[in-house]
């Protein structure tokens, strides 16, 4: 039975649960996430199938000022628990609980009028003009829900109690996916059915969250009377600066399917959405990777241990490198022959996207981590602003480089890559050694080795894809098999040394922690 009220596991302990939870949801959302593409194609078309990522993109704008302060609450409101200060916590998340309510409502209005006019900013598929504006209504207030619920879902985080998060997550996408297939079924496909879905599952996560967080952290108290219009300044002053660098964020990450479907019309917006299903896919298994440390990075700030968050991030970037060089290289290289398994051999063409879409994640994903330092030290201004700027420069090129170049929406992809990548490979990881005060390079050295694992699994797959039989999904699952079994012992033994093998094996699952100490006094 899962004990929730268990709060004297130290976080090394933790870390294991962490994982095992993380990659459970990460197999639920593999398997759902590709499962949804072809069952939307398939009974809506690729028109409108490309409204929902449309749709699902456009909470991330709605989103800017909730996520900054539940980044900026989950900095302070850590730091008060992880030193038992619990009434300061309590004016903390009451501040911020409330604080958020009050922007919701304020936002409401917006929303309504977003959803209502949606069909005359972007192109819609005909007679499907009232469908997409419930599909926009029940998506947007969907995501509010989880955001305004995300206020409880702090104290899961302050107490690196992730796997409960995760099952969180899991409860609201199977609730979703399922109510999808359900309405389809009995009555027609519809996008009104997957905004109405997606309201229910919302639901249901949010009563979840608030029954998670009472029984882990009974600490905390639901009470307007603890909202502190000081604590307000404090949390805002952060989070003000965080909303800027989200900004920039969305510019990076939001805007290019937006631009595709403006420049390029619906189908072209669903070609671009089937690769970027692929992306979002790697970036929410680097997102759960980097995620059970995020809770350490903090808690090790707030008990000043500088030392082992120096060497802990050091260990994250290079650990997160490798382990998304293998989906990266191998998605990439058989990129032509998983298409055509997936969604059709008429979608091979794509496999180009493929690559410049996915390729530069091996940079992007592993330096998240380096943010959490920032925002540990409070030092959040500098990146907020650089974000921004690249951001903008992100968007003027995805509107530029086709216009110069005739490339479509690759050109689009292209100036995500560039932008992304110039901004995470040198300076994320240079400002991060600037707040810590330490070498400029000392982070550099950690992405290198994921980058070029990267491309030898990429050549390799590619080799393997045009040499052997691989058309179908039998083939690739056992050649992804194979690539896996040679890949994992090299790593071990060549690109990690003793003292990472040994950090390594702070993450392994307690059953598995004898056979890995045998392993390692083989290496001593």
């Amino acid at each position: 039975m899962l004990n929730l009220t268990e709060h004297r596991d130290t976080f090394s302990k933790q870390v294991p649960k962490n994982l095992i939870a993380n990659i459970l949801y990460l197999v639920i959302n593999v398997i759902i996430g590709l499962f949804l593409v072809p069952f939307f194609i398939d009974t809506l078309g690729v028109a409108s199938y490309a409204l929902i990522p449309l749709a699902t993109s456009l909470t991330g704008y709605v989103n800017l000022v909730i996520q900054s302060l539940n980044i900026s609450l989950s900095r302070y409101l850590t730091i008060d628990l992880q030193r038992k200060e619990y009434k300061k916590a309590n004016k903390t998340f009451n501040t911020a609980l409330f604080g958020t309510l009050a922007i919701i409502l304020l936002i409401l209005p917006l929303i309504v009028i977003i959803s209502y006019y949606a069909p005359s900013f972007f192109e819609i598929p005909e007679n499907q003009e009232k469908a997409a504006r419930i599909l926009f209504l029940g998506v947007i207030i969907a995501f509010l829900l989880r955001a305004w619920g995300s206020n409880f879902g702090v104290s899961l985080f302050a107490y690196n109690r992730l796997d409960l998060q995760n099952l969180v997550n899991a409860i609201n996408l199977l609730v979703q996916t399922g109510l999808i297939v359900v309405f389809f079924k009995l009555y027609s496909p519809s996008l009104v059915y997957i905004g109405l879905a997606y309201l229910i599952g919302a639901l249901v996560a949010f009563f979840v969250t608030i029954f998670f967080s009472r029984k882990i952290n009974p600490h905390l108290k639901v009470n307007i009377k603890d909202f502190s219009k000081s604590n307000i300044k404090e949390i805002t002053e952060m989070s003000s600066w965080i909303t800027i660098n989200q900004i920039g964020s969305l510019l990076f990450l939001q805007i290019d399917l937006i631009v595709v479907n403006k420049l390029f019309g619906t189908v072209a917006g669903g070609e671009y959405s089937i690769v970027l299903t692929w992306s979002i896919l790697l970036r929410t298994i680097g997102g759960m990777l980097v995620g059970i440390f995020t809770p350490v990075i903090l808690t090790y700030y707030a008990k000043e241990k500088i030392d082992e968050l120096i060497d802990l991030s050091k260990s994250i970037l290079k650990f997160v490198g490798f382990a998304m060089a293998l989906p990266i290289g191998y998605i990439c290289g058989f990129a032509p022959q998983l298409l055509s398994c997936w969604v059709g051999p008429e979608f091979a063409k794509l496999s180009p996207l493929m690559f410049l879409m996915l390729s530069h994640l091996v940079i992007n994903l592993p330096v998240i981590p380096l943010f959490s330092i920032n925002v540990s030290y409070n030092k959040v201004k500098i990146p907020a602003v650089v974000t921004l700027f690249m951001g903008i420069g992100n968007f003027l090129l995805a509107i530029i480089i086709p216009y110069l170049t005739g490339w479509g929406y690759y050109g689009v992809a292209a100036a995500g890559a560039i932008t992304l990548t110039l901004k995470n490979a040198f300076f994320t990881p240079w400002y991060a050694t600037k707040v810590l005060g330490i070498s400029k390079t000392t982070f550099i050295s950690s992405i290198l080795p994921g980058v070029f694992s990267m491309l030898i699994i990429a050549i390799v797959s590619h080799l393997m894809g045009e040499h052997l039989h691989s058309s179908g999904i039998v083939s690739l699952i056992i050649y992804g098999f194979i690539l896996t079994l040679v890949y994992l012992p090299v790593v071990w033994i060549v690109g990690l040394n003793q003292a990472e093998r040994r950090a390594t094996g702070t993450i392994v699952p307690f059953k598995q922690k004898s056979r890995l100490e045998l392993e390692l006094k083989t290496y001593r």
